[in-house]
């Protein structure tokens, strides 16, 4: 269902098949691309399945083609894996499988961009009272990111840099050191020669190469040993005075 409506949206996706749906896949069907890389045609289920509306079960196409991949990670130190990725990049010219594997094995850095807005943006905890100041919030951080990701891909193309190593971070700050200035400066000549040398800072912000680096979910400080605030203020003050009276 999530491959169909991306393709619906215009999108392209890559997953990985786990358990039995991985051992099922027979690459002795299919049209053939390489050696271990099929071009198959999915069926629809004949049984909605359970989690779906009958309704969202007919909206998907009766006949889905998806370009089916197998290949063996090698990482040194660590037991060698078979993968078996599902695509919609069914060119395998313009999407060789080796680029296929490399996007796989960059996975994770989704989950530092994730981070990237929940922590470096401070949206982990949002502010508003309502669902719709909530939206709003939620818009805006995105908004902000999409606008710091586009300042890090032109600092990238104009100095030859790695994207994902430039520090989103890093970017942040320098933007917040310089846009007084650039604000200052808008429309005139000085305010192009800073905004190269706000490029060429983030350029020159380099994350280190630190492949395989794994670090642990966990928080350094020790909270504070007081009870949570799930009272209102008022009813905390009244019963602190009667405790005191």
């Amino acid at each position: 269902m999530i491959l169909a409506e991306l393709l619906a949206r215009g999108c392209d996706a890559v997953f990985r098949l786990h358990g039995g749906r991985s051992r099922t896949v027979d690459f002795r069907k299919g049209k053939r691309l390489g050696r271990q890389d099929r071009r198959m045609m999915w069926d629809r289920p004949t049984v909605c399945p359970r989690g779906l509306s009958r309704q969202q079960w007919m909206s998907l196409p009766e006949h889905l083609t998806i370009r089916v991949i197998r290949f063996t990670t090698l990482v040194p130190g660590f037991r060698s894996r078979t993968i078996v990725v599902a695509t919609t990049l069914l060119d395998p010219v313009a999407y060789p499988l080796e680029e296929i594997a490399a996007l796989y094995g960059d996975r994770s850095t989704v989950e530092l961009r994730l981070r990237d807005i929940k922590t470096t943006m401070q949206m982990d905890v949002l502010r508003g009272k309502s669902p719709d100041i909530v939206r709003k919030e939620i818009l805006m951080h995105l908004l902000a990111c999409n606008l710091i990701r586009a300042l890090m891909w032109q600092a990238a193309q104009k100095h030859g840099r790695p994207l994902h190593r430039l520090s989103f971070a890093g970017t942040i700050e320098h933007l917040n050191a310089l846009a007084p200035y650039l604000w200052l400066y808008g429309g005139t000549r000085r305010s192009g020669i800073l905004y190269a040398l706000l490029l060429e800072w983030i350029a020159l912000d380099r994350l280190p190469h630190r492949p395989g680096r794994i670090e642990p979910r966990a928080v350094k400080r020790r909270p504070k040993e007081y009870d949570r605030l799930n009272r209102p203020r008022h009813e905390l003050r009244q019963a602190l005075l009667r405790k005191t009276g």
